[in-house]
């Protein structure tokens, strides 16, 4: 049957008449698929952890039905910070979480992820899909079993709230600070105590004095987190997450056994949901900012002091993990270049205009 034939049958027929003459698209042949995923984020969180359901949606449709992934909340099959466990064993097919998480098992997935004074998102998807990042952390995330893809970026992310201000690098010392993953490191470099806490926990432990402060993602998210009525001052920038990508992350055994239609649409669903996620954290977060701001919240930002002796610490500890991790060497040798020119870029053009557009009154 030639193209102009096919489209006079599904003129006349429509799709069930193409269907039954055996033309339909090939994805409509595969065998029925069910995956699990486990998310590292609680199901309020309707932003960070609805990319793993837009991935789903879209994998479903796309498949007419036939395969089906169930996305589950943080300590629905396991605690937030086990997936990567989970996903390795094959105890669950997938996991959507932050690749810096699991910096305990080794720094280098950090890098996959978000590390201080890094790419922004931008560079980051630039890095990854335009340069040898998706190649790197996958020849790293292959002795976990694991091949990943991209989905999510929360865009920059602010510092956090703390209960009393911080005016200079002496206000940091003894400070218990809820931080994400990796950034703890360079947190206690400058004195600080830091503390990896999940998302759902957070705010109770804010509430009862177990930590003086905590970061989370962005105002959207934490407002519906209720951190500004315990801590009242909110720091920017988060320096550590200029840009944090998100992850999903796949079996290798599960991903092998699947057809080339499903492995394109395990791609193509998780691109989609990696543009989405920043999408919605970009159009929200103003309106959410201006909110917590009218009940309160004191925008502050990180003194000099405080900035500049981040940025030296971690400078510091890349080059001792570069001595010291083969691994991390490898992927951050490269993850330098590109960060490197994408600052001599932006600098003419995206941070010269933002500056301009920023200081005008619309």
């Amino acid at each position: 049957m030639n193209l102009l034939d096919r489209r006079r049958l599904f003129k006349h027929t429509g799709m069930v008449g193409v269907l039954a003459a055996g033309v339909a698209p090939a994805v409509h042949a595969q065998a029925l698929v069910r995956w699990r995923l486990a998310s590292s984020f609680p199901k309020s969180l309707d932003t960070i952890y609805g990319a793993a359901e837009t991935l789903a949606r879209h994998v479903k449709v796309i498949s007419g039905g036939k395969f089906d992934i169930t996305v589950y909340p943080a300590g629905e099959l396991m605690p937030a910070f086990d997936v990567v466990d989970g996903v390795q064993q094959g105890a669950v097919e997938a996991a959507h979480t932050a690749p810096y998480y699991f910096f305990n098992k080794n720094e280098t997935f950090a890098i996959g992820g978000a590390i201080p004074f890094g790419l922004n998102s931008r560079q980051m998807s630039a890095w990854t899909f335009q340069g040898n990042g998706l190649r790197l952390m996958r020849e790293f995330y292959a002795s976990y079993n694991i091949i990943s893809f991209p989905c999510g970026n929360t865009g920059a992310q602010m510092g956090g709230w703390f209960r009393k201000e911080i005016r200079s690098l002496a206000d940091m010392k003894g400070l218990r600070f809820r931080v994400g993953g990796f950034a703890g490191k360079v947190i206690e470099r400058l004195g600080a105590i830091p503390i990896n806490l999940p998302g759902g926990d957070i705010y109770q432990a804010l509430e009862k004095g177990v930590i003086d402060a905590a970061e989370w993602i962005g105002p959207y998210d934490d407002q519906k987190l209720g951190f500004n009525k315990v801590a009242p001052n909110y720091y920017y920038p988060g320096w550590w997450e200029g840009g944090l990508q998100l992850d999903l992350y796949v079996n290798q055994k599960a991903y092998d056994a699947l057809t080339p239609e499903y492995k394109a649409l395990i791609d193509i669903a998780s691109a989609a949901a990696h543009v989405d996620m920043q999408a919605k954290y970009d159009a929200r977060n103003p309106a959410a900012l201006k909110q917590l701001v009218g009940a309160g919240a004191r925008l502050r930002p990180f003194p000099a002091e405080v900035m500049n002796a981040a940025f030296k610490q971690s400078m510091q500890l890349y080059a001792e993990l570069s001595a010291n991790n083969p691994a991390w060497a490898k992927v951050y040798a490269d993850y330098t270049r590109f960060r490197g020119d994408q600052n001599l870029w932006f600098r003419f053009t995206e941070a010269t205009f933002d500056r301009f557009m920023q200081g005008q009154k619309l």
